[in-house]
């Protein structure tokens, strides 16, 4: 099987875009801007989903669903919120069609147009506070934890398969408390769980920190994020948690009775990730002969490739494997025997090394005359000859072995290309060569926007683990009391 994907080296892009039509995760859909999931991509994001879904539960959020149609007047209740997605909304009109008089086809009808225009759901704050009006009348209503798995629709110009499409699949958080307090421990417990996700699921380090002033939420006091760094030094920003502070409650009208019997306005919080990690995932770990992936996100986390002569070689081969698939299974290993005789062996080796599939088994004759078999990693792309007994715990070994070493190598990876600098010339210099950099800010907007007018570099984050140093803003020359991360970004 050719595989022809660009090396990440001659063209990232290239690579990142033929890599996942190769691997068979998505594609372009007639629909400019969307994608179409296939199957084997739609079996990472489905793993994705059930261990965010189990850890939100874990921590008393349970799963609802608002409409995808929001009127259009919601939006504009709360005004940075409104300006923030203004020039990415899709907007429904009419509601119905009609055959053209002269043939051509079906037209809109101009006498079907709606009262109201409704805003097909670019995020759901507005409506969910709207209902939440309805939910909550005293402070025993609270906390109201709910979460909703959802598609939103962005209209984007510029698109790529997973990091940017303007239909595209996520979940939202949306809770309101009782007080400030609680919203706040809720906003940074959602966080560290998107960040425990990306460490011990997709084998992704983070730097977790606060967004600025200029990068926050639309309509939210503050944004705590968490930012992972691509094999091209540039950043992807992996998970967001918005602390709303009052401004969607009061844009509502959501009020409850305190326990000093009061009338207040409830505290809330939003909270989200997306597809997005599909593509961070990707470009985190792959490399020039396909995917990697962590074993815990694999749909395939062992695959076992019978090598055989005679169809009485294969039957031998098979009664032999067939209950190590049984008891691999049953220790919770997700595995694959390929017995199939539509393509060799050295076909299948090379397809299931593009898939990422972390550890294959190859059985032979010999192989069954010695009681062995050969075991391949993907991350090292190591071999090794073993004794069939004792396999399914050296595989459960193996796997978490893989795990921990894709997160090793990603975050040895991270501290390479992490750097401080102080002074332009360092950063514009370090900046071309890509990664993350540890500069002075003076902490207002003004010199933040002329960072970015000028490098196209922005603050990632200022990480909850800044260390207080005296120090001068590499472009204004004004003090700093800190650094903070910067990198371009995706």
């Amino acid at each position: 099987m050719a595989k022809a994907i660009p090396s990440r080296s001659e063209n990232y892009s290239e690579w990142y875009n033929e890599l996942v039509k190769k691997a068979d995760l998505a594609e372009n859909s007639a629909v400019r801007g969307c994608m179409v999931i296939k199957p084997y991509g739609f079996s990472i994001w489905e793993k994705m989903q059930r261990a965010l879904d189990d850890m939100f539960k874990e921590t008393g959020h349970s799963n609802a669903y608002f409409p995808l149609f929001i009127p259009k007047s919601f939006l504009s209740k709360e005004a940075s919120h409104v300006e923030g997605f203004a020039k990415e909304c899709a907007v429904v009109t009419h509601y119905r069609l009609k055959n053209a008089e002269d043939g051509s086809g079906v037209i809109v009808d101009p006498e079907a147009k709606l009262e109201e225009e409704l805003i097909v759901r670019p995020t759901s704050e507005t409506v969910i506070w709207s209902t939440y009006k309805n939910w909550i009348q005293s402070y025993r209503d609270l906390p109201l934890l709910v979460n909703q798995w959802a598609n939103v629709v962005r209209w984007e110009m510029r698109t790529r398969i997973f990091l940017r499409t303007s239909e595209f699949l996520w979940q939202e958080g949306h809770t309101a408390h009782a007080t400030a307090d609680e919203a706040e421990a809720e906003t940074r417990q959602m966080l560290d769980i998107y960040a425990t996700f990306a460490e011990e699921w997709m084998a992704l380090p983070v730097v977790r920190g606060s967004k600025t002033a200029n990068e926050r939420f639309a309509g939210a006091d503050d944004t705590l994020c968490i930012e992972a760094m691509m094999q091209d030094g540039k950043a992807l920003q992996a998970g967001t948690s918005h602390f709303l502070g009052q401004n969607f409650a009061k844009a509502f009208d959501v009020q409850f009775l305190n326990k000093q019997n009061q009338l207040d306005y409830v505290w809330g919080t939003s909270w989200g990730v997306s597809t997005r990690l599909m593509g961070a995932l990707i470009m985190a770990h792959s490399d020039d002969d396909g995917l990697v992936l962590p074993p815990k996100l694999a749909p395939i986390q062992v695959v076992i490739v019978p090598i055989y002569r005679t169809e009485e070689q294969l039957e031998q081969l098979s009664a032999k494997i067939k209950p190590l698939v049984q008891e691999l299974r049953k220790a919770g290993v997700s595995v694959k025997y390929d017995d199939s005789d539509a393509n060799k062996p050295g076909w299948k080796f090379a397809e299931y090394e593009l898939r990422g599939v972390p550890v294959r088994l190859a059985m032979g004759g010999r192989d069954l005359e010695n009681g062995t078999v050969e075991i391949a990693r993907r991350d090292l792309k190591t071999k090794e000859t073993v004794p069939f007994d004792g396999l399914t715990e050296r595989i459960k070994n193996l796997l978490d072995d893989i795990q921990q070493t894709i997160y090793n190598k990603a975050l040895k990876f991270r501290q390479e290309n992490t750097f401080k600098v102080d002074t332009l010339e360092q950063f514009q210099d370090q900046l071309d060569k890509g990664g993350f950099l540890l500069a002075h800010w003076d902490g207002t907007s003004e010199t933040e926007e002329a960072i970015k007018e000028a490098t196209k570099a922005t603050i990632r984050c200022i990480p909850f683990d800044q260390e207080p140093e005296e120090g001068v803003d590499i472009f204004s020359g004004k003090p700093s009391k800190g650094r903070v991360v910067f990198a371009r970004a995706y």
